[in-house]
């Protein structure tokens, strides 16, 4: 009786074994298939990743265009403007603040107005708060100055905003009177060109009445002076 207990523990023991090793080598098969081979040679000499150098960009404010780049821009905006039969923009726009000098500054029925010159034109516009210039607007009038919002724009997308003022200039009697003579023209020309022809014949009228007055003046003198060239003539010894 021991002997049967004996062999039926041993054929246990053999089964359990057996299972055993089934179990390890399904893991192992398990494991070769999941297996992933080295990213490098194990005996090749080991060599440091080279990092590229990224270059750090440098953030700089937007520098505008030229002037006359900026003209061209706002005269395609306009002829667009009046082909869809809209508001035409301003000229101020192709304006820079900095290209703006403020010379008078007046109340109208609209509340304070300001004529500004720009500089690299020569030409003055009359505005009113909320004129849109190309890197700002105009926000208040003042008495003495203009109070502007500066609008930045930078290399990486982002606008900062600033308040600026602009004094009025000082009085200038010669430059007054050209800023003012350019005016005149500018507005001629945009009136086309009637005024001038009208200043023009009115000045040749002056010249022709001028002339003739002239020789009306004359004319008594020259007879005057036959008159008397005449008189020692007639005389009878």
């Amino acid at each position: 009786m021991r002997k049967g207990h004996t062999n039926r523990t041993l054929k246990g023991l053999l089964a359990a074994a057996l299972v055993a090793a089934a179990s390890a080598g399904a893991h192992a098969q398990t494991a070769s298939t999941a297996y992933r081979g080295a990213q490098r040679d194990p005996f090749a000499k080991f060599k440091p990743a080279l990092k590229r150098r990224v270059e750090k960009k440098v953030v700089a404010p937007i520098t505008p265009p030229p002037i006359q780049a900026r003209i061209e821009q706002y005269k395609a905006l306009k002829a667009r403007a009046m082909s869809f039969q809209q508001a035409a923009p301003k000229p101020t726009t192709a304006l820079t603040l900095s290209e703006v000098q403020v010379i008078g500054i007046t109340r109208t029925p609209r509340g304070y107005a300001a004529m500004v010159e720009a500089t690299p034109i020569g030409l003055s516009y009359v505005i009113y708060p909320g004129e849109q210039f190309y890197d700002g607007m105009l926000v208040a009038i003042e008495e003495t100055r203009l109070v502007f919002r500066r609008q930045t724009r930078w290399t990486d997308g982002r606008t900062e905003t600033a308040v600026e003022t602009k004094p009025l200039r000082q009085p200038n009697a010669v430059e007054d009177s050209m800023a003012a003579q350019r005016g005149a023209q500018t507005a001629s020309a945009a009136s086309g060109g009637k005024t001038a022809e009208l200043n023009a014949l009115v000045e040749m009228l002056k010249v022709i009445a001028a002339g003739v007055q002239q020789q009306q003046q004359s004319q008594p003198r020259a007879d005057g002076a036959e008159a008397q060239a005449a008189a020692p003539q007639n005389k009878q010894p």
